[in-house]
């Protein structure tokens, strides 16, 4: 039942096939795809323990609010300064209770830090100290931020104001003993 001139008719058909396959081959190189290859895992493809750090070093992941703040604070130099005002803030819980009852830290430049005591006498003692609290700051702030300790007594009050004021006078004498 098959005509004698033609071989088979299944050929006709897998060479119609083979040809559309050529031609969508042709195609999707012009399109610059790869056919006939595995394809590429694309970076979102790919779990986040094998990525590159590609997309989150261009800012477009999103990363954790405190990352985020101590980047901040690092591209602006700020961290000598958030560091020791930690220190201010925690002053208490970095010396002790007995010790931040007499005296409060009132400036920082320089890594200087200065601090008022309410006495001669806290202020003698926190000289005294003065090894032992530059190690408790350095291990909260880092090795350097805080490289002196001034210890400051009480503030004697001002004379030069007022209705009975001496003008060029030799200052109060032995008003504190």
């Amino acid at each position: 039942m098959r005509p004698p001139d033609r071989e088979d008719p299944g050929s006709d058909e897998m060479s119609a096939a083979a040809a559309a396959l050529a031609r969508a081959r042709a195609a999707a190189r012009e399109k610059g795809l790869r056919p006939g290859l595995r394809p590429r895992r694309r970076d979102r493809d790919v779990p986040d323990d094998r990525r590159a750090d590609a997309a989150r070093s261009s800012g477009r992941d999103p990363t954790l609010l405190g990352d985020q703040i101590d980047r901040f604070v690092a591209e602006r130099g700020w961290r000598a300064d958030v560091a020791v005002g930690s220190v201010i803030g925690r002053w208490p819980q970095i010396v002790g209770p007995e010790i931040a009852a007499h005296c409060t830290p009132t400036d920082f430049v320089d890594g200087v830090l200065t601090v008022r005591a309410d006495s001669t006498a806290w202020a003698t003692q926190l000289r005294l100290l003065e090894s032992t609290l530059l190690r408790r700051l350095a291990e909260e702030v880092g090795e350097g931020t805080v490289a002196e300790l001034r210890v400051g007594g009480p503030g004697a009050p001002t004379w030069s104001r007022g209705r009975h004021r001496v003008q060029d006078g030799r200052g109060p004498r032995d008003t504190y003993g």
